[in-house]
């Protein structure tokens, strides 16, 4: 008789193989080393069975998180970001470069994340390279040290040490990455756009997104759709908002160019309608846009011109959001929603007849493809991490931004409804998150690097 396996988790529901079934999952040294029929006798040291109600699903995979440690950990950490995203299904986390201090542009900022992150991290953790100005022509050093990535602004990113590419220097980044078969990610709006746009700010929600205006991410788009077709280098359209630019996306797709595209969950739950004036919390860059629009993105996904959605979780402290008294030109951009993004969404693709296993698609799925790591994280099979999640679907609860695990107690979905509840996060098949336990468990994430083959 072979040795029992370490765990088996049982449940009437499973995401497995692109399809929902009974089965029984087991796990030896943190990957699934079997999957069995539900009713199917599985030896193992600890047998779970998840009740009535809850689903097994992969963990999710968010490729966008702006952590901020080292430099601004006031803001947010490794230790609450991972809690965080435990608590919110999330098991793989990839770090953005920016808003940290030094931002991660040079293996030595890359080595200072990785030491910061190894001892608190409570998920997986990966990290993007950054392409600012002074770092072009060095970008492959830090590929060879792991990032999965190289990010860039076409627009000045909000940090002095952050700063954005010209149009010819995001040709040249992107003719550095192609040299080497990398990846460009672009935050895609348009500078020149932006200063014809800008106004005195305000309290005014419309005002703020006028300043902002769709024709900025439409220029912005065309530009790096331009620079991929000469260059052939595989570009990722970050945080995509505004709908006018799908159709130079479709286009660009259709003639096979090397092109992704990201959506949020905050472009996807909430619309300008029913954002009050000086209600900074809903503050983002690009912003969040008409109900039309919203529309036309959820479209965008279910026809594949999005590929996948993210979290964008950019926090910042109270201090910071709520500056300038609800001016929204004074306080700072962004959305701390790591938490909640997989209910979120889930709640807000349930309302229009989306099943669960699209929102996986896009979540986990897709968002491990982008990375390289589809053989690992994303999905429930066989040699595949044992990064899982019971989760249930119908249960409903009211989110309260004090009580969610983010540093700052901000959230602009703070006293919305969200269907989908986390009740037990696993990652490589140890316990790291269980609804409503207090009990304290140790760090078990991983640092994550880009696989050599890519």
């Amino acid at each position: 008789m072979s040795q029992p396996y370490d765990l088996a988790i049982r449940a009437s529901s499973v995401f497995t193989e692109g399809r929902w079934r009974p089965a029984t999952i087991a796990v030896r040294d943190g990957v699934v080393a079997a999957i069995a029929d539900d009713d199917e006798e599985v030896p193992a040291h600890a047998v779970v069975t998840l009740p009535e109600g809850q689903v097994l699903v992969p963990g999710i995979v968010d490729s966008h998180v702006h952590v901020n440690e080292p430099g601004r950990t006031e803001w947010e950490g490794f230790t609450t970001a991972t809690r965080a995203a435990a608590a919110g299904g999330v098991t793989t986390i990839v770090d953005m470069p920016l808003n940290s201090i030094p931002p991660t542009t040079t293996v030595a900022a890359l080595e200072l994340k990785r030491a910061a992150a190894g001892p608190q991290a409570s998920v997986d953790v990966g990290f993007w390279g950054g392409a600012i100005p002074s770092s072009l022509g060095s970008l492959e050093p830090l590929r060879a040290a792991g990032v999965f990535g190289f990010k860039a602004f076409l627009s000045p990113s909000g940090v002095d040490e952050f700063p954005h590419l010209s149009t010819a220097q995001l040709r040249s980044a992107l003719s550095e990455v192609a040299g080497f078969g990398g990846l460009l990610i672009v935050h895609a709006e348009d500078p020149s756009v932006l200063d014809r746009s800008g106004n005195d700010g305000g309290a005014d929600y419309r005002a703020f997104v006028a300043s902002r205006p769709e024709l900025a991410e439409e220029d912005a788009i065309a530009h790096v759709i331009e620079g991929v077709r000469a260059t052939g280098a595989r570009a990722h359209i970050l945080h995509l908002s505004s709908a006018r630019a799908l159709d130079a996306i479709r286009a660009a797709k259709a003639e096979g160019l090397p092109i992704t595209v990201e959506t949020c969950p905050h472009y996807l739950s909430f619309s300008a309608e029913h954002i009050p004036d000086g209600a900074t919390q809903f503050k983002c860059c690009p912003p969040i846009r008409d109900e039309a629009n919203r529309d036309l993105l959820w479209e965008a996904l279910l026809d594949g011109t999005i590929d996948l959605i993210a979290s964008d979780h950019s926090p910042s402290t109270a201090e910071l959001k709520f500056a300038g008294d609800g001016d929204f030109q004074e306080a700072w951009g962004g959305i701390s929603g790591l938490q909640v993004s997989f209910p979120a969404v889930w709640t807000a693709a349930r309302e229009r007849g989306i099943p669960l296993d699209r929102v996986l698609g896009w979540m986990a799925v897709n968002t491990a493809a982008l990375l390289g790591l589809g053989e690992t994280k994303g999905s429930i099979a066989v040699g595949a991490d044992a990064d899982l999640v019971a989760f249930s679907p119908e249960e409903a609860f009211a989110v309260h931004a004090s009580a969610l695990e983010h540093k700052n107690a901000v959230s602009a979905y703070d006293g919305r409804t969200l269907r989908g509840v986390v009740h037990t996060t696993w990652l490589a098949g140890e316990v790291v998150h269980v609804l409503d336990d207090t009990e304290e468990r140790m760090p078990r994430g991983r640092l994550l690097e880009r696989r050599s083959t890519l």
